[in-house]
């Protein structure tokens, strides 16, 4: 059979204007399609310029319930466009409102200008106020439970050297961790984190409080009472607050700073370290870790996020476990007050209620581990230490009266009582009045 020599060519010819054909058709489908929808669109609709694909450069606009485009206005050289364009960005600059300038200076660091009226409130955060009210409330108790007379004015003073020292204490651990109180939501407005008072303001604050407390209970207390204050401020600024961020001990070492202000009041009262004191400060010592691992159970972000080692971040399950352990302890040491001598009998069986009622949360919290259930145990601790300690005052056993000293006799030529004697009338004569208390009475016999 015969071929041409150029019907390959044909061929790749004829090939290439149908693909062009069959392309030029499958867009004419689609510019139909498109138009017809738009016909089928509601005329009282504003076109937009995403509807219209098929109009891509030109502008569609309503008049008069029909379509009517708009022809491209001719372009600028691109030199002109360019120089207008850098105009328009220089005035653009040159007419920033002064409101935005003044945001910006807003946002940078400065330290805040604290008037004299707001100084107080600014030293109440500073040392932490509530929680310094409460080592003083649990000072006072530990007085109140001392087996002596009451005095108003060694409480008063005791009270005050304790709270100075407290405030010392919480001062100087603001001024450690303001780095990482700025990363925690719960302290990002602490006054040092907020620059309201200078470091070195801070730390006069601290120093002025802690000499002037630490020596109040030592001169005008016992020295007992003064070094108890000493070894509470520097445990908790030298080895708790560091110990935060290296180790979860933080938590024990912390339990017995908040157990040695009731201990500081029973010796404040006595000048002696007795069982009873160390009742009250191992009562302390337990009801603290359902209270702060409750509390910090729901703030285990923050905690994480201010690079701080506890024990409802790294050990949850050893957290839930040592709150319910203490809990039972209270249990024990309130069954243990009557055979120290600090209370009646009657004070473990007035606690019972309370005390059950914490370990049950405490056992709940352990079981479930939900916000829900440590909300409800710290909410509950903050009711059950006064409570508790009310109790234990009201159940306080008093101490024995002596023996009332006998009466004289009328005068006479001798009295019955051994070793008493009677001289002559108008001399003076020794007379003893009881074994236990001895003491010199002159006697003018006429």
């Amino acid at each position: 059979m015969y071929k041409t020599p150029c019907s390959k060519l044909t061929v790749l010819l004829g090939a290439g204007v149908f693909q062009t054909l069959a392309e030029n058709g499958s867009r004419s489908h689609r510019f139909s399609r498109s138009v017809a929808q738009l016909c089928r669109s509601s005329q009282h609709d504003r076109i937009t310029f995403q509807q219209l694909n098929f109009l891509k450069r030109q502008y569609v606009t309503k008049s008069g319930g029909g379509l009517r485009q708009r022809a491209r206005p001719k372009q600028e050289p691109a030199a002109g466009a360019l120089e207008d364009h850098e105009d328009a960005l220089g005035k653009a600059q040159a007419e920033v409102p002064d409101a935005e300038r003044e945001a910006g200076t807003e946002r940078q660091w400065k330290e805040l200008k604290v008037e004299r009226t707001e100084l107080l409130g600014v030293y109440a955060r500073l040392s932490k106020i509530k929680l310094t009210a409460l080592v003083v409330a649990t000072a006072a108790a530990g007085y109140a439970m001392a087996p002596v007379p009451f005095d108003p004015s060694c409480f008063l003073l005791a009270s005050l050297g304790t709270g100075l020292a407290s405030c010392a204490a919480n001062s100087i651990n603001q001024y450690f961790e303001v780095p990482f109180d700025s990363n925690m939501n719960r302290t990002k407005n602490r006054p040092l984190v907020r620059g309201q008072i200078s470091p070195l303001h801070a730390v006069l604050f601290a120093a002025g409080c802690g000499v002037s407390g630490v020596s109040m209970l030592a001169l005008a207390v016992n020295p007992l009472t003064g070094f108890l204050g000493a070894l509470n401020v520097a445990l908790y600024t030298c080895c708790y607050t560091p110990l935060k961020r290296l180790s979860i001990a933080n938590t024990w070492v912390g339990a017995v700073v908040g157990a040695i202000p009731p201990v500081m009041g029973w010796t404040a009262a006595t000048g002696s370290l007795d069982p009873g004191a160390l009742l009250l400060g191992g009562l302390l010592y337990c009801w603290q870790f359902p209270h702060f691992n409750a509390l910090s159970w729901n703030l285990r972000e923050d905690y994480s996020r201010g690079g701080y080692r506890m024990m409802s971040v790294t050990h949850p399950t050893l957290c839930r476990k040592v709150a319910l352990r203490h809990c039972l302890g209270l249990l024990g040491l309130s069954g243990l007050a009557p055979a120290l001598g600090v209370a009646s009998w009657s004070f473990p069986l007035v606690a019972l209620p309370i005390n059950l009622y914490i370990s049950g949360l405490a056992l709940r919290f352990y079981s479930r581990a939900d916000r829900a259930s440590a909300r409800s145990l710290f909410f509950c601790s903050l009711w059950h230490l006064p409570m508790l300690l009310l109790l234990l005052l009201s159940c306080k056993r008093r101490p024995q009266d002596p023996p009332p000293a006998p009466a004289l006799s009328q005068p006479g030529p001798a009295l019955s009582q051994p070793g008493s004697a009677l001289s002559q009338p108008g001399s003076a004569a020794q007379l003893t009045l009881h074994p236990a208390q001895s003491r010199t009475v002159s006697e003018t016999v006429s």
